[in-house]
């Protein structure tokens, strides 16, 4: 299996608000940045979707290090999914991405790592700044009138 690091934050203009997210996929000396937003959503949803999306770019079974800065999706991966899926997700925020989150991890190896936010971490910093700028971008063009979702 390839030894991939994934680092994800998730940004909300409000909560919930405009929000965006970003993943970076690194897998050696190469990388990978994803990103996107979406409107009136939690800063929470956004984190998830950064993890989910990311995960499913993925070409093979891969072990992975998630790093975030998120201990709600890094306690939810390595702490709480067992409880919840024994309980069918009953009175969990977000159960529908905690299902996707399930299904895009299945082939994986998932492992987490926190790092502490604001804190000069290189990729925790660049996920942070492209997660505010989509949320930023949706923002605009959703005061313009527009019905932008990437």
């Amino acid at each position: 299996m390839k030894h991939i690091t994934l680092f994800c934050d998730g940004s909300s203009l409000g909560n919930p608000g405009y929000g965006g997210w970003c993943g970076i996929l690194r897998y050696k000396n190469n990388q990978k940045i994803l990103s996107g937003n979406k409107a009136n959503v939690t800063n929470n949803q956004m984190e998830l979707s950064a993890l989910i999306f990311s995960l499913k770019a993925l070409k093979e079974p891969c072990e992975v290090l998630v790093v975030s800065d998120s201990t709600y999706v890094l306690n939810g991966i390595s702490k709480w999914l067992p409880q919840w899926i024994q309980k069918d997700f009953k009175k969990v925020k977000n159960p529908e991405l905690w299902r996707d989150y399930l299904e895009v991890s299945k082939p994986h190896k998932i492992n987490v790592q926190w790092v502490k936010g604001h804190n000069g971490h290189p990729e925790n910093e660049l996920c942070d700044k492209i997660a505010k700028e989509e949320a930023q971008k949706i923002k605009k063009e959703q005061e313009k009138g527009g019905n932008y979702e990437s």
